[in-house]
């Protein structure tokens, strides 16, 4: 599972594993010397090196990949910098190798996620769920597995294989961007996305109850959003906390300690922007994943200055099933847009146009 049909990828994994836990161990041990905000940043560099060499090989030579990737290095890396990160901060004093191995490689969430805590991992691991405990991860579990294999193999299938290519495809024989096919990709897309992952990330939750550990959900109604920030509280929802948490907080706090920004809210849309196309970059070095999490940023800004703009005019809009109606139907069709974007679909009818 974890190395393809390619030798070097198990390889490349024993490599990645030793790799990444040497750097803890370095770290862990000279965490408290006089220079340990460069040694910090030193580690978190060469954490984050392979998975840049992955990304930038296929950039740089179209006809390659990198001998370094395999399936699942993303992961592993968010995984082993939140390590780093927890050990800085002094939430976790130390973790020994089996510890280590055991969360780094966990079956049901080495691929895709969810992406776990090392802390809370451990602790769900050497905590033994009791019968009644247990039974009720058992029946979240077979309900996660019904509702994934819908997701993923029915729902995702209609969408991706039978609807997509034929949306597609008359799409790009009408050629432009504003067409009832590229709406209809753009809506097919993002559904088939959701769907898709969300199956995923239902099977790896209900293998990991089976197994004693309760991994965090992934996915919670996305499309029942009321604004940006409240959809990225609901998809991918362990990848966005990472983010929150291990970048975009600490940004914000880097940036108002130094007194870079005079302005609060200059500091938190700088943070939103920076966060998010991070965010794009790790999708993928291409104009549209890096464009993708700049909309996000953008959205996220745009979605804090009409909040503080109701608080400052006392607009006193009166919350009712009607507002929120709307309020989630304009957050959707703004999701789905990015998704186009992101598809890089918009990329094909752009070089067919030319054509």
């Amino acid at each position: 599972m974890f190395t393809g049909n390619h030798y070097h990828q198990l390889i490349a994994l024993l490599f990645y594993v030793f790799w990444q836990y040497v750097i803890i161990c370095f770290y862990s041990r000279f965490r408290y010397t006089r220079n340990d905000t460069w040694v910090f940043v030193s580690m978190l560099l060469m954490d984050l090196l392979p998975l840049v060499i992955v990304k930038l090989t296929p950039v740089l030579d179209s006809n390659h990949k990198s001998f370094l990737g395999f399936l699942g290095i993303s992961y592993m890396m968010f995984k082993s910098v939140g390590i780093i990160i927890e050990i800085r901060d002094g939430t976790l004093k130390k973790i020994n190798f089996f510890e280590y191995i055991r969360f780094i490689l966990f079956m049901p969430t080495i691929s895709s996620g969810p992406i776990d805590r090392s802390r809370r991992f451990n602790n769900d691991f050497k905590q033994v769920p009791s019968k009644d405990k247990y039974l009720s991860m058992l029946e979240v579990a077979i309900n996660n597995i019904f509702k994934g294999f819908l997701y993923k193999f029915i729902l995702a299938y209609i969408l991706g294989t039978l609807l997509l290519p034929s949306l597609q495809r008359m799409a790009l024989q009408q050629g432009g961007f504003l067409n009832i096919p590229t709406v209809g990709v753009m809506y097919t897309y993002g559904l088939y996305l959701f769907f898709d992952f969300a199956g995923y990330s239902l099977f790896a939750i209900a293998i990991s109850n089976i197994m004693g550990i309760e991994t965090p959900i992934n996915f919670n109604k996305p499309f029942m959003a009321k604004n940006m920030k409240d959809f990225w509280n609901r998809w991918h929802i362990t990848l966005s906390f990472w983010f929150r948490d291990y970048i975009f907080m600490r940004l914000v706090m880097f940036l108002m300690r130094n007194k870079v920004f005079k302005n609060r809210n200059v500091t938190s849309n700088v943070s939103y922007l920076v966060n998010m196309t991070i965010m794009g970059f790790w999708h993928g070095i291409t104009w549209y994943y890096v464009s993708y999490g700049l909309f996000h940023g953008c959205a996220l800004v745009i979605n804090d200055w009409w909040i503080r703009t109701k608080k400052k005019r006392n607009l006193h809009i009166r919350q009712n099933k009607w507002v929120d109606a709307l309020s989630i139907f304009v957050t959707f069709n703004i999701v789905m847009l990015s998704f186009l974007l992101f598809s890089g679909f918009l990329d094909q009818l752009w070089f067919n146009k030319k054509m």
